[in-house]
């Protein structure tokens, strides 16, 4: 049988803009109220999505949410027609108005953790929507996230979707940002790597500026949810000196795929101890930790570069790619440890620069825009084929670009009510060429 590591990413929704919502992310704070281009942004993540479906891997689509969120606004006492619901918020609220205008489900890893049919105890991928408490505009996406992936992995055979985990701080869930899987073969059961920032344990170590979004009975529910035998599953706690330094989720300090972890010396806490539990459920075979050292790569530079956020991917049964963004070249610092890593005795021996820098000014890297889920031949035949990146789909995707999208969008365009319009259009027009079924709010 055949087994694949299929990379669903996150179509940019036309509100693609900067609003500096996310307080902990570095690249969102910093670029603030700078004027976004939708356009280009939905084209560079199409074109890098293309290029992977170009070099043999299986690459999907998950469409945007519906936005600006009209239906939260109602919910937080703002009435009367679309148009005066958009201008009271925007004279009362702006700053809610830009949380429910946000852009911010692009980020897929963020969207859901998904559990391999070779791992659960019902022999079905599990897809867990994650509830993102941590931030507003974030907090609202889990129901259509849900929706979108039950029209996307449909058929109840092969898949099982459950419910966002309840809303309270003690089980935040930010999905596979704090979510790796090591296995032998994608279709072999493998050990799942939970990473959490805090837990309940007052006297266990937690970041003192900024937020830690994941906690570990977070991580233990989704575990539960999924049916996972504790002897592969590990939980790991994030460093919280790297949180306070802008690292707000796993994938900023680390990225694994198969047999191979690469990581920042400074990511987790207790490493050692760790990393000797992951072998010891891992097996006997060979498991490659790739460190990265501070002296080579400093904290801030991997944060700036998004050296971790990067795609690590199988070539063959011996090799593997990191598909990085150009932010990664651009670094003096991360280009030459890159350079030396290829040559070193580990899989990863080739590297490919995408521009993603629409993303990377909102704080989202290549990784931060797919979501992982590892198929059999029989579960991918079952996946909703108008999903699935081929030629045909990527230029009827950059046509509907092209006709819906504008090149530029600034804090004051999200009041707009034409720019609604704009966006509904659009997706009630994506969900037909998706086959998605009604999806969003505007269209039940």
């Amino acid at each position: 049988m055949k087994f694949f590591e299929a990379n669903f990413d996150g179509l940019v929704g036309p509100t693609h803009n900067y609003a500096g919502l996310s307080f902990g992310n570095v690249a969102s704070f910093s670029n603030a109220n700078a004027v976004s281009n939708p356009k280009q942004a939905a084209k560079q993540g199409l074109a890098k999505a293309k290029a992977l479906h170009d070099m043999g891997f299986v690459q999907g689509m998950l469409a945007p949410q519906e936005r600006p969120d009209i239906a939260c606004l109602r919910q937080l006492g703002f009435s009367g027609s679309d148009a005066n619901v958009l201008q009271q918020a925007a004279a009362q609220a702006p700053q809610i108005l830009r949380a429910v205008s946000s852009a911010s489900s692009m980020w897929t890893a963020n969207a859901a953790t998904v559990s391999p049919s070779a791992d659960t105890q019902d022999g079905r991928v599990h897809f867990t929507p994650a509830n993102l408490i941590d931030k507003l505009h974030r907090s609202i996406e889990a129901p259509v996230t849900g929706r979108i992936l039950k029209a996307t992995f449909k058929n109840e055979q092969y898949f099982s979707h459950h419910d966002a985990l309840p809303h309270h701080p003690l089980l935040g869930d930010e999905g596979a940002a704090n979510h790796t899987r090591l296995c032998h073969e994608y279709g072999h059961a493998g050990v799942e790597l939970f990473t959490y920032g805090q837990s309940s344990n007052a006297q266990a170590p937690r970041p003192l500026k900024y937020p830690a979004r994941q906690t570990l009975e977070a991580s233990q529910a989704v575990a539960r949810l999924h049916g996972l035998d504790e002897d592969g599953v590990v939980f790991i706690q994030q460093n919280p000196d790297v949180i306070d330094q802008g690292v707000f989720h796993n994938d900023v300090i680390s990225v694994g795929n198969r047999n191979v972890l690469f990581y920042h010396e400074q990511a987790f806490i207790d490493t050692q101890a760790k990393f000797a539990e992951i072998q010891s459920k891992f097996g006997e075979q060979p498991l490659h930790f790739v460190k990265v050292p501070s002296a080579e790569v400093s904290i801030d530079d991997a944060v700036q570069s998004y050296l971790f956020n990067t795609q690590l991917l199988s070539i063959d049964a011996n090799s593997m790619a990191l598909i990085a963004p150009t932010n990664c070249q651009e670094n003096k610092a991360v280009n030459a440890y890159l350079e030396a890593l290829v040559e070193m005795d580990n899989p990863i021996n080739k590297v490919h620069f995408f521009d993603v820098k629409q993303s990377m000014q909102n704080g989202g890297g290549p990784a931060c825009l797919r979501l992982r889920v590892a198929l059999t031949q029989a579960e991918l035949n079952a996946v909703n084929p108008h999903t699935i990146m081929n030629d045909a789909l990527f230029e009827k995707l950059n046509a509907w670009v092209d006709k819906h999208y504008r090149d530029r969008l600034s804090d004051n365009d999200l009041a707009d009510p034409q720019l609604l319009i704009e966006s509904r259009t659009a997706l009630d027009e994506l969900t037909q060429i998706m086959q998605l079924g009604s999806v969003y709010p505007f269209q039940r």
